[in-house]
């Protein structure tokens, strides 16, 4: 699609993050289009992404939230807008949503908004807060849970609010171009054991308590408990996130899998860098989050890698997976129903494993592509006619 208009998007930061990389995707396809893509930003690791891609990427204070600061990036954001002639801006986070809104108004441009997750308002004021976001001309949500909230807290008319979900690289994520010796790499590296009984579950996700690494070593307990053997030999969960500090939830964590006698069978080995390795290795992915995720990032991927995918039963977990078909949902925070997910994934075998993610990869190949991201985004701008 032919695009030539300058987009300014505005994020706090652009280091590891779903907003985040979603920020260097349209970047990269605007430039493609043949327009020209801005980021105004604090830095961060994929700042350089950004330039690869052909964008720009100008430095500003956009992450405070400093009502001074909050109040001079709306100067900063206006000669930027009216330097560089900025057609569209669009903002990606809270903190500098009423910036982004106040310059966008002065400049007589657009504002488009993305929720990237859905925000908790519990207050008067921090409903207030929030608001900035909805204020913009078209308010993007990254799932029809997130549009949900957004409607729950807000008068949004459906000509000013659309869902356009995440995106998956499919190129990154594709077991047809995975060498083996990655597999094998990794497999070696966390001591992971692949022999003809062997099954292993891969808990991608930081380290903190909402992800629900605590709800699967419990679900783990109760499988062992179940069978009766007492041996965990053939059953392995591989918990992959950084702790990000959180040296003690860790700590807690490995306690309490000791305490519940499956210690052997769990590995903290902390952040990953080759996730399509670390999917491919993995018998089942287990998403078992006891709050909503607004989206659900490792659950596409998962499945984009053709692989089956436990998952809570909420938040954007209801939208990507298709419940005995491309995937299992648990109650969340319910162990015994995890384990029982578990235990069905294990019974259909290694041929109805494969039969199912396949099914989940064609699913994920058709709906929750970077490319149909990339799509309606730039359609979603060409909508607002600047």
């Amino acid at each position: 699609m032919p695009f030539d208009k300058t987009v300014l998007q505005v994020i706090p930061e652009l280091d590891a993050g779903g907003a985040e990389r979603t920020t260097v995707e349209i970047a990269d396809a605007i430039v493609r289009a043949g327009g020209r893509a801005i980021v105004a930003t604090k830095g961060g690791r994929l700042a350089a992404s950004v330039k690869a891609a052909g964008g720009e990427v100008v430095s500003m204070p956009v992450h405070s939230k400093n009502p001074a600061e909050i109040l001079a990036n709306r100067g900063r954001l206006l000669a930027l807008i009216r330097r560089a002639g900025v057609d569209i801006a669009h903002v990606r986070s809270r903190a500098p949503a009423w910036s982004a809104l106040w310059a966008a108004r002065a400049a007589k441009i657009p504002l488009v908004a993305t929720y990237h997750g859905a925000y908790r308002a519990q207050t008067p004021l921090k409903r207030f807060y929030n608001s900035a976001m909805v204020r913009a001309d078209l308010v993007i949500a990254n799932s029809e849970f997130t549009a949900q909230a957004i409607r729950d807290q807000y008068h949004v008319g459906p000509d000013r609010l659309r869902v356009i979900p995440r995106g998956v690289d499919l190129r990154e994520f594709d077991p047809d171009r995975l060498d083996s010796a990655r597999i094998a790499r990794l497999c070696g590296a966390w001591g992971v054991e692949k022999g003809e009984n062997a099954f292993v579950l891969l808990l991608p996700g930081r380290l903190t308590e909402w992800k629900g690494q605590e709800v699967a070593i419990d679900a783990l307990a109760r499988i062992i408990a179940g069978a009766g053997t007492g041996q965990p030999g053939n059953l392995q969960l591989i918990l992959a996130g950084d702790a990000q500090g959180r040296d003690d939830y860790r700590a807690a964590l490995l306690r309490g899998a000791e305490m519940r006698g499956v210690r052997a069978m769990v590995q903290a080995v902390g952040h990953c860098v080759d996730m399509p390795a670390a999917y491919a290795l993995a018998d089942a992915v287990l998403a078992p989050s006891t709050r909503p995720e607004a989206f659900g990032r490792v659950a596409v991927e998962a499945a984009a890698m053709g692989k089956v995918v436990i998952a809570a039963d909420h938040g954007g977990a209801r939208e990507t997976i298709i419940p005995e078909e491309t995937g299992f949902l648990a109650a969340p925070g319910d162990a015994a129903a995890l384990a029982a997910a578990i235990a069905a994934a294990r019974a259909l075998g290694e041929a109805g494993r494969a039969a199912m993610g396949a099914r989940a990869r064609e699913r994920a190949r058709s709906s929750f592509s970077i490319e149909a991201m990339q799509r309606a985004t730039l359609q979603a701008y060409q909508s607002l006619g600047a």
